[in-house]
């Protein structure tokens, strides 16, 4: 677009909505994805269809607020593509400061030169500390030792904070980078959303079993065979955590603790989440593997005492024929009682382009944590 076009463009709008603030923002990267506004005037919502911006032209968008708008004495703002891990950022890759104006109407000029994409890039300086905790960790319940490492908030030894704390099975592929299969890159996406105010976390990374790793995720007897996965689940709630809480600068209530994992990883933190509710509030539970266990009776869900809990549940349209079938009937299962209804909030996301991998796995980790720990907080971004 020339300069001719541009004054064009800004008389055009001004002449139609001189009552009316417009914001006319310009993009040197644009793809696909919608742009939407995000600010104090709608609790900093990043995909509130409201604040979307409409596209002029490749690279230009504009939002025109109603005529009655109710306008804080100070607009503040951000450019999303939709969520805080496609917010804009400057030209180096950095994070921008909040938009200011206090304008009412006529046009307001902005300019994004590049937009984050799943959480990247990030600065090596907001890195969580990786600390190995141990390289043979008893586990009395399996008479067995295990590697666990802690990743710890970048400012951690700076700070004198207590920090939630999420569980998580699979260390082997949440940040190695020479991981066979790839890896979720959660040292990289915390490094962002610290940022954002959502990466202050402890992350308690649970090293596999390797060849076993099938026999300690598997919970009873299902289409496996008889596992071991309710005493690696008493490991994790009664020796494990307590270790936890007692080295580390922890919030440790129910509220603030949480446990996830993919696959068989994920199939052995829902029965932890559901067998223990007074330890675990917040469970993290991508494309868990149902299919062992295809009638999803859980039985012990009708005496149980259901309590406020947050249950983070993803599944993608090509990991399987049954995979999206399966997460709804657990969803269904779950929420089948008014009692249990009242107290359980089930996110369930769904990539229908989504494969069984870590990649996906990687790109949903950000917002699972942002919706699990952080859905509440105050406050700008």
């Amino acid at each position: 677009m020339d300069s001719e076009e541009k004054t064009e463009t800004v008389e055009i709008n001004s002449s139609k909505n001189n009552q009316e603030l417009t914001i006319l923002l310009r993009t040197d990267e644009d793809d696909h994805r919608p742009v939407y506004l995000s600010g104090n005037f709608n609790n900093w919502e990043t995909q509130d269809r409201r604040f979307m911006l409409h596209r002029i032209k490749e690279g230009e968008y504009q939002y025109t607020f109603p005529a009655n708008f109710d306008f804080p004495d100070t607009l503040a703002y951000k450019f999303t593509k939709g969520d805080w891990s496609e917010v804009e950022i400057d030209r180096y890759g950095n994070k921008t400061s909040n938009r200011l104006c206090i304008k009412r109407s006529g046009i307001q000029e902005e300019h994004v030169p590049k937009w984050r994409k799943n959480w990247l890039p990030y600065r090596p300086s907001q890195l969580p500390q990786v600390h190995l905790i141990s390289e043979e960790f008893e586990i009395p319940q399996l008479n067995k030792k295990r590697k666990i490492w802690a990743l710890l908030p970048y400012d951690y030894e700076t700070s004198e904070e207590h920090y939630p704390v999420l569980y998580l099975q699979d260390a082997q592929n949440l940040f190695n980078e020479n991981a066979p299969f790839g890896n979720w890159q959660i040292d990289k996406k915390l490094a962002v959303m610290s940022d954002y105010g959502i990466g202050k976390i402890i992350i308690i990374a649970i090293e596999h079993a390797e060849k076993e790793r099938l026999l300690e995720y598997n919970v009873g007897k299902t289409l496996l065979g008889e596992g071991q996965g309710k005493k690696y689940i008493r490991f994790v709630t009664d020796t494990l955590k307590p270790f936890i809480d007692k080295n580390f600068r922890t919030k440790p209530e129910r509220e603030f603790t949480g446990i996830g994992g993919s696959s068989m990883g994920g199939l052995v933190s829902i029965f932890s989440g559901l067998m223990y509710p007074e330890v675990y509030g917040k469970l993290m539970i991508f494309s868990p593997s149902l299919w062992v266990i295809p009638k999803i009776k859980f039985s012990f869900l009708d005496i149980f005492a259901p309590m406020e809990t947050k249950i983070y549940l993803y599944a993608g349209g090509d990991e399987s024929e049954t995979m999206i079938k399966h997460v709804k009937k657990l969803k269904k299962r779950l929420l089948k009682k008014e009692p249990v209804k009242e107290k359980i909030k089930v996110n369930l996301s769904i990539n229908m382009e989504g494969k069984h991998s870590e990649t996906y796995w990687s790109d949903e980790f950000p917002k699972a944590i942002e919706w699990l720990f952080f859905s509440d907080r105050e406050g700008t971004i």
